[in-house]
């Protein structure tokens, strides 16, 4: 490989002749060969914004030339179209607060945008990375706000498929409406309930975590570019701030805001954690569902076998015709993936002090990876598994009449003690509720076939 000679302020580094980084990058890239993890591709994608907005807000200062803008602007642009993703080498365990990540940036912004204006790589002019590309910013700032962005990027799509999600759900509860079933607490058989009412309720959580999790992405709109080291502005233009907020919201159409205490905006790490932890709560409650789904569909013929599943693969290396509930399996995993995300996050957000937090290139990776991971888990749950979800209503409701525990109608009018040793007896001697009562005389024969009605149990009322 064919090499170039670049210098920073410990000496000379050897880079790679046809490589668009420089020479901090270059270190990084040897001092961390760590995960062989990169940056996220919509953390790229937000940091070439935040670039392209500082950018133009110094330039509107006149502050960069005309040249050095257009230049500039068509580097980062070309990173946005999704161009010299490549040249982002950078393992993401990486020096603190993304100093690696920052000057990653900065010299491919640089060397393309001189390369635009007709010069050499490694030759920084006019155009120097941190001269010019990183003027009125800082590693402290430029991180934390380009998670933001990050994050208000991917929110859209998580958004949409979150939504799918809970139509797909919603719609099943009207198709399994009139299949009636047992319901099982602490896994026993319990009252009779109709499988849409289940999946009703399934519906309804994911509704209530989309809009905890929208309140979340909320706070991340709040941004502190423009606090430059430490909060206090050192090196930017008095005009800036207000600027490039406005000029980063215009180009990516998000609704970005300055922030009230620049301070605070990069001591504090608390809104990515509060998206985590929104998107680990979410997370939880996913994985019960589909743990319910698996435990539904078990069988054929020796479990529940009460849903059937769309048959995606085949099930065994082993076992010829076994089918498993694979897209269950994976959300689980998935789920189980964002919930340790959700921890390395909240120890990264704690282990700031004084006026930064050096563990934000962990936050850079663990916080997208887990929008994205539940972007995705979500979209293929919802089309290969929900969408195509069928019941066996005849099996769900030999369950619910052969439970003994529609004996609990009766409670008003046996009495619970009574009714008890109903139940006791009909699991005893393998005998239906009805068979019980109608042997013992405990109640009127022309009234059971109304109170011991299946369909009408499954809704609220007293039935005596």
């Amino acid at each position: 490989m064919a090499f170039r000679i670049e210098k920073d302020s410990l000496g000379d580094v050897k880079v790679p002749e046809n490589a668009y980084w420089g020479a901090q990058t270059q270190r990084a890239i040897e001092n961390f060969p760590i995960s062989g993890i990169k940056a996220h591709p919509a953390f790229i994608l937000a940091s070439a914004h935040v670039k392209k907005a500082a950018c133009i807000t110094n330039s509107s200062l006149g502050l960069i030339n005309p040249d050095q803008t257009r230049a500039i602007i068509q580097a980062c642009d070309e990173i946005i179209e999704g161009k010299f993703h490549d040249q982002f080498a950078v393992d993401i365990f990486q020096a603190g607060a993304g100093t690696s990540h920052n000057m990653n940036i900065n010299e491919v912004i640089a060397n393309r945008a001189n390369e635009i204006l007709g010069g050499q790589k490694g030759d920084y002019e006019p155009i120097n990375p941190n001269d010019t590309v990183n003027m009125a910013q800082s590693t402290n700032d430029f991180i934390p706000t380009s998670i933001r962005i990050t994050a208000l990027i991917l929110r859209n799509d998580f958004k949409a498929k979150l939504q799918a999600l809970r139509q797909s759900f919603s719609d099943k509860s009207i198709e399994f409406d009139s299949v009636i079933k047992s319901a099982r607490t602490h896994l026993q058989d319990a009252v009779p309930i109709r499988l849409g009412q289940e999946f009703s309720g399934y519906a309804r959580t994911v509704e209530r975590h989309a809009k905890w999790i929208e309140t979340a992405f909320d706070e991340l709109e709040e941004i502190g570019l423009g606090g430059s080291a430490a909060g206090t502005g050192l090196n930017v233009h008095p005009d800036y701030r207000m600027k490039v907020a406005q000029n980063l919201a215009n180009q990516t159409g998000l609704n970005i805001r300055p922030a009230k205490n620049y301070f605070e905006a990069m001591q504090s790490m608390a809104p990515f954690v509060g998206l985590s932890s929104a998107l680990r709560n979410f997370a939880q409650d996913l994985s019960r569902i589909a743990n319910d789904i698996r435990l539904l569909a078990s069988g054929p013929k020796t479990g529940l076998a009460e849903l059937l599943l769309p048959a995606r693969q085949p099930g065994s290396s082993i076992m010829p015709g076994k089918v498993n509930p694979v897209m269950a399996e994976m959300t689980n995993m998935a789920c189980f993936a964002v919930i340790g995300n959700d921890q390395s996050i909240l120890w990264a957000a704690q282990a700031g002090q004084l006026d930064l937090n050096v563990m934000m290139p962990l936050i850079a990776y663990k916080l997208p990876e887990s929008i994205t991971i539940l972007t995705n888990s979500v979209d293929v749950l919802t089309h290969f598994c929900i969408e195509g979800l069928k019941a066996d209503s005849k099996r769900c409701r030999e369950y619910a009449e052969s439970s003994a525990a529609v004996v609990t109608a009766l409670n008003p009018i046996i009495g619970y003690a009574r009714a008890a040793e109903v139940a006791k007896r009909s699991y005893a001697e393998n005998k239906s509720v009805r068979e019980i009562l109608i042997e013992e005389k405990l109640i009127d024969i022309d009234k059971l076939d109304q109170i011991l009605d299946l369909s009408g149990l499954t809704d609220p009322g007293i039935h005596s």
